[in-house]
């Protein structure tokens, strides 16, 4: 690798030789991801949001118990909407974190992640507004009290106790995955409360199909609601627990090695059987459980550091934390269970014919991984590896082979983060403009697919920088392995 640079434009290729004049080798069939599949699970998501509105519109929304009502029925009627928006929303943030393998597929993890994200917040928002506002509207029209009427409610109607039960397990969820709660929690424990979602959901059903008078208003509002919630239930036990359980028993994978890569990354190498039939991609990521092992139980994200081969798998991982370490004391012959593979980080979803692979530490592994998938050709991939000095390198002989073979460029830019700004490169270069060095190393980035993997926020700076490099938002690729 190249010695530690302080101007990000010295950056300069490692290997003897310059592999320009090569000839491209035989286009290798990247298996794109068809785009349609995102606009296909996006409409379907609109629709269903419609459909929930014009079934409360034929419902008699409108009418003299509606809108057009006292003013106690038109407050009870929006918050019977707000409730209906609510489940079906809750329903979509199920499904979208139901690994369905085409929608995972057509957005990726960290995408979906985010509408996941911001689904719940809403659904939460609005299960809490339908609740305040059904019981003003029946409070209203009784001229009970406020409390009085929510503990009528609570106990004289069927289910209500059980969807009290759902909202107080929802309210944990969401109080959890408040970004400043979620930082100080344990990944494993965040994991284990966030599942409370699935319960929450569960015990609203009765109360809606018991006493929800919209889900009762027609034929087609009973099936549709009984439909929408067989359909996400089957998405879930089929993608999250039938998938992983047979995939795990077809491909029998049992750890063969375990190899320290340097004092703090360690890599697990397996072995199974028909793992040519595994779809996995150089670069995607599975959910790894290890039988036997304290722990076994959570399952924890970790990349393929190396491009499957039909005979073996590897992951690497930086020592970090309790689930890290214990990879490192990993016995040969260990079962392995295994969920995925997940993640857009692979070349099927780019759409042009030239990449920038950016990594730093240790997300250089997946990135390493799809080097060894991508098409041969001079200069037509360039790896930027981001370290803090070069004893934190790793996988270095096999870039420098998987270089020379492929025609490609790999670029060390080393040093300490910048402290006086942020940026993502190191402090010796902080005073060069990000997106400058961008185009500096790689004049014509624009032009090219980037990929980026490393810590979130290093991340960010080097989505941005593409993006001030004329890169457009399509042609950049980066996975959180966010859950």
């Amino acid at each position: 690798m190249t010695s530690p640079s302080t101007q990000a434009s010295n950056a300069t290729s490692p290997f003897p030789g310059d592999p320009s004049g090569a000839e491209l080798a035989e286009r290798v069939e990247l298996n794109r991801v068809p785009a349609w599949w995102r606009d296909a699970s996006a409409i379907t998501a609109w629709a269903l949001i419609l459909l929930v509105v014009g079934l409360w519109l034929g419902g008699g929304a409108l009418g003299e118990r509606g809108l057009m009502g006292s003013a106690s029925d038109a407050v009870t009627s929006v918050g019977r909407l707000s409730g209906l928006l609510a489940s079906v929303l809750i329903l979509i943030q199920v499904a979208v974190m139901a690994r369905i393998p085409w929608v995972e597929q057509a957005w990726g993890q960290d995408e979906l992640a985010r509408v996941h994200r911001l689904v719940g917040f809403t659904s939460f928002n609005l299960m809490l507004a339908h609740i305040a506002l059904t019981i003003l509207g029946y409070a209203m029209g009784t001229g009970a009290g406020v409390i009085t009427t929510f503990l009528d409610e609570v106990l004289g109607s069927p289910g209500m106790l059980l969807a009290l039960a759902g909202a107080v397990a929802l309210v944990m969820v969401v109080a959890t995955s408040v970004r400043r709660a979620r930082a100080r929690l344990r990944y494993e424990s965040w994991h284990l409360l966030h599942l409370y979602a699935y319960l929450g959901a569960g015990l609203a059903l009765p109360h809606q199909l018991w006493a929800g008078q919209d889900f009762r208003a027609s034929t087609v509002a009973t099936v549709f609601w009984w439909g929408l919630y067989a359909a996400v239930l089957a998405s879930v036990v089929a993608f999250r627990v039938v998938l992983p359980l047979i995939r795990s028993r077809r491909h029998a994978l049992v750890v063969s090695e375990v190899v320290a890569e340097s004092p703090d990354v360690v890599s697990v190498v397996m072995e199974g059987r028909d793992l040519d039939r595994l779809p996995a991609r150089a670069g995607q990521f599975f959910q790894w459980r290890f039988l036997g092992v304290p722990g076994w139980t959570r399952a924890n994200p970790y990349s393929l550091s190396a491009a499957p081969d039909g005979r073996t798998l590897r992951i690497s991982a930086q020592v970090v934390g309790d689930s890290s370490a214990r990879l490192a004391r990993l016995r040969p012959g260990t079962k392995v269970l295994l969920e995925g593979p997940y993640g857009r980080l692979h070349a099927g979803v780019a759409v042009r014919e030239k990449w920038l692979l950016m990594g730093a530490g240790i997300g250089i592994t997946p990135l390493r991984a799809l080097l060894e998938e991508l098409p041969a050709g001079a200069d037509r991939t360039v790896v930027l590896y981001r370290a803090g000095s070069r004893d934190e390198l790793v996988f270095t002989d096999e870039l420098v082979s998987l270089a020379e073979s492929k025609g490609a460029r790999v670029l060390s830019v080393l040093g300490h983060r910048a402290a006086s700004r942020h940026s993502w490169l190191p402090e010796g270069a902080a005073h060069v403009d990000d997106a400058e060095a961008l185009r500096t190393i790689v004049p014509d980035i624009a032009d090219r697919e980037v990929y980026v993997c490393g810590s979130a926020r290093w991340m960010d700076l080097v989505i941005r920088a593409a993006r001030e490099s004329g890169v457009p938002p399509k042609a950049i690729h980066h996975e959180r392995f966010s859950n």
